[in-house]
């Protein structure tokens, strides 16, 4: 698989990762879960991200893959209140706590990443929740820091030096941060990890959707619907393989991670990473379609 250094880190990532929320919220059987960790792993899938609010995540990855934790770059996020710590949101106490947990959790080896996991602008601006975590950096418990998060925030952390990635949400029917944070990223080599790169299957009918994604997609869903724009339009039978492809042709994007509890699906989008980006002129016109359905620009990053 396609690997892609991860801005400033030096991390040499592959293209496709591995984001744990949905095999962590719909609570999915753990030999399953552990069977398409191997699965990606064996393919060459080297990126795995989690957070400390995903129910028993980074636990259940420090069960099942301890034993292969040289084989892949692990990220993890924080900073929002989790059960079992006493401190408010985005303070010192609780990041400090949280990342000890993480490692408790996951095993002794320092944490690749660690994100503030989706805090304002004013938060990020106060500095107090970004200072903890470099001081957890100075301290050897994690590798390097970074944001994860939308719109304006994500815009702003880019420009702060101590910042050497980003998580942000981009796909076809997200396009905001393309052009309000990838500008900055690219400019002060900051890494860039896609969330949702799939529009969280925004083609589905709601009611095919699973537990809470129902309500989840819907934003997403209602987008597509105002698309003057189809997958045969450029060449394509269905959704999955272009949506994926054009997240993955965006100069900036380091790797986009894809939330699967399904051993078909994951072989599939190992297969669709595999063919590398779109052709320009089809990429272009999913831009466009963007563009003609929300020509105001109203349309925000979802976090």
């Amino acid at each position: 698989m396609e690997q892609r250094t991860l801005g400033k880190t030096g991390l040499s990532v592959s293209v496709l990762g591995l984001g744990t929320a949905p095999a962590a919220f719909l609570k999915t059987d753990a030999q399953r879960f552990e069977s398409i960790l191997n699965q990606l792993l064996d393919a060459g899938v080297n990126l795995i991200d989690t957070a400390a609010c995903y129910p028993d995540s980074e636990k259940t990855l420090g069960q099942l893959i301890s034993h292969r934790r040289k084989e892949f770059v692990l990220v993890s996020k924080c900073g929002n209140k989790v059960a079992g710590i006493d401190a408010p949101a985005w303070s010192e106490a609780l990041i400090t706590q949280t990342v000890d947990r993480a490692l408790s959790s996951l095993g002794p080896d320092a944490i690749d990443v660690m994100l503030l996991h989706s805090c304002d602008l004013a938060t990020l601006q106060n500095g107090e929740a970004l200072g903890a975590l470099l001081k957890a950096k100075k301290a050897g418990k994690i590798k390097h820091v970074g944001y994860s998060g939308d719109n304006e925030a994500a815009a702003h952390a880019v420009t702060i030096p101590e910042v050497e990635v980003l998580e942000t949400s981009i796909n076809i029917v997200d396009q905001i941060n393309i052009d309000r944070a990838l500008p900055g990223a690219l400019k002060n080599n900051v890494g860039v990890i896609v969330k949702r790169p799939i529009a969280n299957a925004a083609w589905k009918d709601i009611d095919q959707q699973p537990g809470m994604y129902k309500s989840y997609a819907k934003t997403y869903t209602e987008r597509l619907a105002q698309f003057n724009l189809k997958p045969q339009d450029v060449g394509f039978t269905d959704w999955p393989e272009l949506a994926l492809r054009f997240t993955l042709s965006q100069p900036g994007v380091t790797t986009a991670i894809i939330g699967t509890t399904n051993p078909t699906n994951a072989e599939a989008n190992l297969q669709y990473a595999d063919k590398g980006p779109l052709d320009p002129a089809v990429f272009q016109q999913i831009r466009d379609a963007f563009k003609t359905a929300d020509p105001n620009g109203q349309w925000t990053g979802q976090t």
